[in-house]
């Protein structure tokens, strides 16, 4: 089992390396940056869920489900006065979305909807009209439509199976933008880039590569490297601003990023960057392992006499230790570093606790990033 998972982690990181090397980074600029301008906006609004199954807020626990029950069903010209609503198949959620940009009034976004009450589950629910707004307090859209719930809830009197969450869900296609945003694309004088993952060297590269372009089309420079993560460009002006973007955003660029070793104890995940190295150190990995085995044995009495039975106990303790070998890593290439780290002879979880040692140690060039 051990030289198994070996045997992966070292084909897995070969697979990886060998896919890296053909092309080092080249990128279009739309996949490694992402227009200013054209940012997304956070919509959030209160609304109710109905027509669940008896699975809604209880109304003595959750106070604001009745009052607002009461306050649709006036806005609609019924009367609630009098009588106590004892209905359980209501619930109050939290609503939210986002609003792409450059967003027109009448195209469509998904909502996502999350119980505020203590109903159970939310499925087989319809979202009645709920007003959605940004951060400015204004109305950007409206929301309705049927809950879709992933999560499934069984319950019987002594068992009870749950799968995902059901207290959440989605209404594909559920909100419609009323008003759209209130700057326009071709109302700015340039545009800005904003890397998506910042480095110095890739906005200088973009920048270099935009300005290439430029010197061709139009005969001058027109983008600089405002820092690691924004590139501005200055609109030409003969040129029309939604074309000039098209051209830049396929323009392919090489791509920087730091040294980077990515660690998930909780899955035993390891992801090495390929620029990773190690200076040359020995390592030696060994465990301990201590087993306590309980075996009490039953003690009868003699034949009439006056004894009690006792239990005597009995434990046994085994102590192994395993490895112990000592190895010399010298990491000058991912494929070089993972195949000495194999050669210990460790599982994913040992080569952790070497990469966490290594890097205190001071010789682990890289960013160690523990999740």
């Amino acid at each position: 089992m051990k030289m198994l998972a070996c045997k992966w982690f070292l084909t897995l990181a070969v697979a990886i390396s060998a896919a890296l090397t053909p092309a080092f980074g080249a990128s279009r600029i739309k996949d490694v940056a992402s227009l200013q301008a054209g940012r997304d906006n956070q919509l959030i609004g209160y609304g109710l869920v109905v027509g669940l199954q008896g699975t809604g807020d209880s109304l003595r626990s959750s106070p604001f489900t009745d009052q607002s029950i009461r306050a649709m069903l006036q806005n609609l010209g019924i009367s609630t006065q009098g009588g106590d609503s004892r209905t359980r198949n209501v619930a109050a959620v939290l609503v939210t979305a986002t609003l792409p940009p450059f967003a027109s009034p009448g195209s469509r976004v998904d909502v996502t909807v999350g119980s505020l009450g203590d109903s159970t589950s939310l499925r087989g629910g319809t979202l009645v009209m709920t007003s959605l707004s940004g951060a400015d307090g204004q109305i950007y859209a409206v929301a309705q439509g049927s809950v879709v719930v992933t999560g499934f809830a069984a319950q019987g009197d002594a068992a009870t199976l749950n799968q995902g969450v059901t207290t959440a869900g989605r209404v594909p296609n559920g909100a419609i933008i009323e008003r759209e945003l209130p700057s326009k694309f071709k109302d700015g004088f340039n545009l800005v880039l904003q890397l998506r993952n910042p480095d110095f060297s890739t906005a200088v590269g973009m920048a270099a590569a935009i300005n290439k372009y430029a010197a061709q089309q139009y005969g001058g420079r027109i983008a600089e490297a405002r820092d690691s993560q924004a590139v501005l460009v200055e609109k030409p002006k003969m040129a029309d601003l939604a074309r000039l973007m098209a051209d830049i955003e396929n323009i392919v660029i090489e791509t920087d990023v730091p040294a980077r070793v990515v660690i998930n104890e909780r899955t035993g995940t390891i992801v090495i960057g390929q620029d990773v190295r190690i200076n040359e150190v020995a390592v030696s990995y060994g465990t301990l392992t201590v087993e306590v085995s309980e075996t009490p044995t039953v003690v009868q009495p003699l034949p009439f006499a006056r004894g009690r039975t006792e239990v005597e106990p009995n434990t046994t303790i085994n102590a192994q230790s395993d490895g112990g070998t000592v190895a010399i890593l010298n990491g000058s290439s991912l494929r070089s570093l993972v195949a000495g780290l194999n050669n210990i002879g460790v599982k994913p979880d040992g080569i952790i606790a070497i990469l966490q040692s290594i890097k205190t140690a001071g010789a682990l060039q890289a960013e160690l990033v523990l999740q």
